[in-house]
């Protein structure tokens, strides 16, 4: 989970391009082998059905860390659906049985009583979280998915209960607020945690070995969850451009989720065995899942569209943002002499905070995507622009770009777009 998550999460695919007949001149071609390319595309889609199962409801044996050590289940057994929801919890529609979606309609649940939370769990009808409950009725245990930080649903049915939004990062919630329920933590940790708030989380503050939580470093420096659709074709995908998707999938499924698998870099002196890895042999599946999740289009008439055309020729000329935000990923994390090296920029050269990349493998920040931009509020690493115009003023101060009033407004209908 990155205990979230961040998942933004690593990324190296390694495209299988299949062409019979390969090397022969055209005349000499042979026909396409149809039953392979059926068998091929069956075994992609073999590989997203594992993929989102793994993102859904694959704990990686992380009960060792949300069970054994921090005792979740205990606190979690006393919180009532209401309660829940506060914080950001989601509820997934579609595993609900018709019967309790028509009661919850009806408006015929007490979400007042925390054996309604203790009955979704053993459903598995809470997103990103996992618990076992035995016969008696008793939660007997917890573990956490991918899902819990970069899913959440479409409130279909009520606000924090509909279908699933995967890859949609999930800006309710508060991870801090949840971890600080643990009856095994100290006072000064959980009330340091407590000063995440909603849609944030620090993956640089500690990590979890197999056995003990250990301090990476203090004070924490909370960023904002990430949302993890869009990223095919990318690159490197998080916020400091550690490594590809699955570096940082495997960091947070073991080191942040508390997975029961192996992680090592010395770059940022971690390192994490454990017998047997439940991790590793995941990731290209998991990965296989997250580059079909695609940036969610801007609502109709979100936007408008004569004053994002203007804005568009802005983006392109004066304000000069297509110089870092290049081609259809509007990065330029690629642009550098080898794609196996990213191309990133130092805070001051972007008018960053350095703390939080100080304590990375890269100490720099790389040119942020903008797909699905109109959905992902508040903006940077840290979440220091609420909004798109304070976005657009803050490099506008930086680099001096004068822009008048009606250009920042049609910059953020362009922006809106994307």
């Amino acid at each position: 989970m990155r205990l979230i998550g961040l998942a933004s999460s690593v990324f190296v695919l390694v495209l299988t391009f299949v062409m019979s007949g390969f090397g022969q001149a055209p005349s000499q071609q042979q026909p396409r082998d149809t039953g392979g390319d059926r068998a091929q595309q069956d075994d992609r889609r073999g590989k997203n059905q594992d993929g989102q199962a793994i993102f859904r409801y694959d704990t990686f044996g992380d009960e060792q860390l949300w069970t054994a050590v921090l005792r979740m289940h205990e606190p979690i057994a006393t919180v009532d659906p209401v309660t829940a929801l506060s914080v950001g919890l989601k509820v997934d529609v579609d595993a609900l049985p018709a019967a309790t979606v028509a009661a919850l309609r009806a408006g015929q649940v007490d979400l007042t009583n925390p054996a309604v939370t203790t009955e979704l769990l053993r459903l598995n009808a809470v997103v990103g979280v996992k618990g076992a409950v035995d016969q008696t009725g008793q939660l007997t245990s917890i573990g956490v998915t991918c899902a819990l930080c970069h899913s959440t649903v479409d409130n279909s049915l009520t606000r924090g209960i509909g279908k699933r939004l995967d890859g949609w990062a999930n800006l309710d919630l508060n991870v801090g607020a949840i971890v600080a329920l643990s009856p095994a933590l100290p006072d000064a940790l959980k009330a340091e945690f407590r000063t995440w708030g909603p849609g944030k989380y620090d993956p640089r503050h500690h990590a979890f070995d197999g056995t003990n939580l250990i301090s990476l470093n203090s004070p924490s420096l909370p960023i904002v969850i990430p949302s993890i659709y869009g990223l095919k074709g990318v690159g490197f995908e998080t916020f400091t451009a550690d490594g590809p998707i699955s570096y940082w999938n495997a960091y947070v499924g073991v080191g942040q989720m508390g997975g029961h698998g192996n992680f090592i870099d010395p770059r940022i002196g971690l390192s994490i065995t454990q017998t047997p890895d439940l991790v590793t042999s995941k990731l290209p599946a998991l990965l296989e899942y997250q580059l079909t999740l695609r940036a969610p289009g801007p609502p109709r008439g979100s936007f408008d569209e004569e004053a994002a055309k203007r804005g568009k020729d802005l983006f392109r000329k004066e304000a000069g943002c297509s110089t870092c935000h290049q081609g259809s990923a509007y990065t330029d994390v690629l642009s550098g002499p080898s794609k196996a090296v990213p191309f990133l920029h130092d805070p001051a050269e972007v008018g960053m905070d350095p703390a939080y990349a100080a304590r990375t493998a890269t100490g720099k920040y790389r040119t942020t995507p903008l797909r699905g931009l109109w959905q992902h509020a508040p903006y940077f690493h840290d979440g220091s622009a609420p909004d798109l115009l304070a976005v657009v003023n803050h490099y506008d101060r930086l680099f001096a770009l004068h822009l008048s009033d009606r250009q920042k407004a049609d910059l953020i209908e362009f922006l809106k777009t994307l």
